[in-house]
C-alpha cells in the first residue's frame, strides 16, 4: 500500500498512517457485512481511482475472485464512488452488478480524516446466497452500519488504537451487542458460551455486562468498579477476564455513527486452551533454565575441586593436566550460565567467545593479547557446547605451544556466517603470530589430547571440518568450518 499510494496520489505520510491504521481494522467490517471491501484513493491528477487494499469476509462468500490491488479505473466508470467522494456520504443507489453471473450490490463508504475525504472503500456484497436474515445476521448488518457511518464521518477507526488481529478477537469468535447503558441487547452462541465456562448461569440478554463480568472476575476491591466500566464499552479497549474455568478475551468498541455513543460492540474469545498451554509452556521454560543452572553450579563445583587438587599435587605435569581440565570445565559451565538466562536452548555466542578468549588469555606466559572478530550470531545449543570446548583447546593450544615465557604476540579469532537459510555455515579462524608449527607436524594424526578433542567435536559431533595449517606470514591458523542453522 506504500507504494501505491506514494506513486500514485498525493496524500502525505499522516494521511498513509491513517490507511493503514483503517486497515488493520476494516476485517471487522467485511465480516459485520458478510461483504468484500475495496479501498479505492484518487490518483495526484484526480482522473482516476487506484485500488490500494483489499478484504474479502471470513463469514460469506466472496464478490472477487481476483486481487483487486494496483487496479486503476478512470473517473466516471464507477459513478457511487465519484458520489462517495464528492459528497462525503455513503451512496447505496443503484441495481446489483452482475460479475461472472453473480449478482453483487455495491455500496460506497467515503474515508475521512480531520474533514477531508482521503478515499472510498466499495462494499460489495455477494447476494447469490441471501436468505431470510436471522437475529444473528441482522445484529450483524446494523453493527456494520454503525460501523460505516462513523468511518464516513472520520470517528473509526480510534486514533491510538493499533490492533493486532491475529490477536484480537473477530466477530465469528463471539459478538455481544450493548445500549448505551451497557445493557446486553444480543449476544451470539459463542458470546454466551463462553460467558457459561466463566460461570454465568443465567442468559446474558437483559443484564449489565460491566456488572455482570465484574461478579464473575475474582475479587478484586477496587478493581472491580474499573472492570465494570471498561466492560460496559464506554471507551475502545481490550482486556481479558478469568473466572471459574474459563478466561475469556473481550474487545469493546464503542458506538457514535451520528455522534453521541448509542452503545457498543463487544468483541470476545475465550482463550481458556490457550492460556493453559501458555501456562505449561512457561513452566516448561522456568524447568529448563533452572536445570540448566543447577548444571552451571555443578560444573563450578567441580573446577573447583579440581583447582584444589592441582594446589595439592608437587608434580608439574599432573598440576598443568588438572588447570587444563579446569578450563575444559569452565568453557562448558559458561554455555550452560547462558542457557539458563533465555527461554529457548539458543544462545548468542559471542559474548560465550569473548569469555572463553578472556579465559584462556590468562594462561598466556607473555604479553599476548586476544581479540575477536565478526560475529558467530545465534546457534543452538547443540553447537555452542561442544564448540565452546573446542574454541578453548585451540586458544590454548595457540597460547601454550605458540608463545615462550615473555613473548609479545597476539591471537585473533574470526568468524563469518554464510551459505542459504538452509545450508548455512560458520567459518571460524584463529590465527597467533608465534613460532608457527613445526616440520612435519600433521594436526590430524597428532596424538596431543587437546588435537584429538578438537577432532572428535568438530567431525564428529558437529559434522564439520579442522584444518591446522601455517600462517600466510608468521605463526598457525586454525580453521574450523561448521554447519549452522541459517537464521542469525
Amino acid at each position: 500500500m506504500n507504494d501505491l499510494v506514494r506513486q500514485h496520489t498525493a496524500l502525505g505520510d499522516s494521511d498513509l498512517e491513517w490507511l493503514h491504521l483503517l486497515v488493520s481494522e476494516w476485517q471487522l467490517l467485511s465480516d459485520l457485512s458478510f461483504a468484500d471491501l475495496v479501498l479505492w484513493v484518487p490518483t495526484r491528477d484526480g482522473t482516476r481511482y487506484v485500488s490500494v487494499a483489499q478484504m474479502r469476509p471470513n463469514t460469506g462468500p466472496t464478490s472477487y475472485q481476483d486481487d483487486m490491488v494496483g487496479h486503476l479505473v478512470p473517473r466516471g466508470r464507477r459513478p457511487l464512488l465519484d458520489a462517495a467522494l464528492d459528497e462525503g456520504r455513503i451512496v447505496r443507489e443503484g441495481d446489483p452488478e452482475w460479475r461472472e453471473e453473480v449478482p453483487v450490490r455495491v455500496e460506497s463508504i467515503p474515508v475521512r480524516r480531520e474533514g477531508r475525504v482521503l478515499g472510498v472503500i466499495a462494499r460489495n456484497t455477494n447476494l447469490l446466497t441471501v436468505r431470510t436474515p436471522s437475529r444473528l445476521e441482522l445484529t450483524y448488518l446494523q453493527s456494520a452500519s454503525d460501523l460505516a457511518q462513523m468511518i464516513a464521518a472520520g470517528s473509526f477507526p480510534f486514533p491510538g488504537q493499533q490492533v493486532d488481529m491475529d490477536a484480537s478477537p473477530r466477530v465469528g469468535d463471539g459478538l455481544l451487542r450493548l445500549d448505551a447503558d451497557g445493557i446486553v441487547q444480543y449476544a451470539s452462541p459463542n458470546a454466551l458460551s463462553a460467558y457459561h465456562r466463566l460461570g454465568l448461569a443465567a442468559d446474558l440478554v437483559g443484564l449489565h455486562l460491566g456488572t455482570a463480568t465484574a461478579e464473575l472476575a475474582p475479587s478484586r476491591g477496587p478493581v472491580d468498579e474499573a472492570l465494570a466500566k471498561v466492560a460496559s464499552g464506554w471507551a475502545p479497549r481490550e482486556f481479558e477476564i478469568e473466572g471459574g474455568d474459563g478466561v475469556i478475551q473481550l474487545r469493546a468498541i464503542p458506538l457514535k455513527p451520528k455522534g453521541p455513543r448509542i452503545g457498543s460492540l463487544v468483541l470476545l474469545r475465550d482463550v481458556t486452551e490457550l492460556r493453559r498451554r501458555e501456562r505449561e509452556l512457561i513452566t516448561k521454560d522456568a524447568t529448563i533454565r533452572e536445570i540448566h543452572h543447577r548444571v552451571k553450579n555443578n560444573l563450578q563445583t567441580v573446577a573447583a575441586l579440581l583447582r584444589l587438587q592441582a594446589r595439592r599435587i608437587d608434580s608439574a605435569t599432573g598440576r598443568e593436566a588438572l588447570e587444563e581440565a579446569v578450563r575444559r570445565v569452565g568453557s562448558i559451565a559458561i554455555v550452560h550460565e547462558t542457557l539458563s538466562q533465555n527461554l529457548d536452548e539458543r544462545v548468542e555466542f559471542d559474548e560465550i567467545a569473548d569469555r572463553v578468549l578472556a579465559m584462556v588469555a590468562e594462561i598466556s606466559p607473555g604479553k599476548v593479547t586476544g581479540r575477536r572478530t565478526g560475529r558467530f550470531g545465534i546457534l543452538d545449543a547443540e553447537v555452542a557446547t561442544p564448540l565452546s570446548m573446542v574454541l578453548t583447546e585451540v586458544l590454548q593450544n595457540a597460547l601454550e605451544h605458540g608463545f615462550q615465557e615473555g613473548d609479545t604476540g597476539k591471537v585473533e579469532v574470526s568468524a563469518v556466517r554464510g551459505g542459504t537459510t538452509k545450508e548455512a555455515r560458520l567459518l571460524i579462524t584463529v590465527q597467533d603470530d608465534g613460532v608457527g608449527l613445526p616440520e612435519g607436524f600433521d594436526p590430524h594424526r597428532s596424538g596431543n589430547l587437546g588435537l584429538q578433542i578438537v577432532r572428535t567435536l568438530v567431525e564428529g559431533e558437529m559434522g564439520g571440518t579442522f584444518d591446522m595449517v601455517r600462517a600466510p606470514e608468521r605463526g598457525t591458523q586454525v580453521i574450523l568450518d561448521i554447519p549452522v542453522r541459517g537464521d542469525k
